[in-house]
C-alpha cells in the first residue's frame, strides 16, 4: 500500500479495479453482457456511441483481465460470442450499486452536458 497521507492509504488493488472498470465504455459492455452473452455485432448495436476499434480493444481489455471470454462455456451459448466470466459477473451488485448512486445523483441534464 501506498501512503498518500498521514490518513489515507492508497490501495494498489483499488486503483487497478478503476483502471479497468474506469475506461470509457467499459461499464455499459459489461452492463450488456450481465443480460446475457452477445455477439460482437449485438454489443455494438446497444452501445451505438461506440466505435467498433473502441468496442475491440475494450473486449480484449476485459478477456486479459478474465472479465469477459470469447470462448464458448456452459454460461455462453453463442459460439462467436462474448460473455461474462464468473468473475464478470462477480460485478453485478458493484453495477447495480453504480446505477443506484447515478440514479440518486446524476441528473438528467447531466447526461446532456457530457453527450
Amino acid at each position: 500500500m501506498i501512503e498518500a497521507t498521514q490518513n489515507k492509504i492508497i490501495c494498489p488493488k483499488f486503483e487497478q479495479t478503476f483502471s479497468i472498470l474506469g475506461k470509457k465504455w467499459t461499464g455499459l459492455i459489461i452492463d450488456v453482457l450481465l443480460d446475457g452473452p452477445r455477439r460482437f455485432k449485438d454489443l455494438s448495436q446497444a452501445i451505438p456511441d461506440v466505435s467498433d476499434r473502441v468496442l475491440v480493444e475494450r473486449l480484449k481489455e476485459l478477456e486479459k483481465s478474465e472479465i469477459v471470454t470469447k470462448e464458448l462455456n456452459e454460461d455462453c451459448d453463442l459460439k462467436s460470442g462474448y460473455c461474462l466470466t464468473t468473475k464478470g459477473h462477480a460485478l453485478k451488485n458493484v453495477m447495480q450499486e453504480v446505477q443506484t448512486w447515478a440514479d440518486d445523483w446524476i441528473s438528467e441534464e447531466d447526461c446532456h452536458k457530457h453527450a
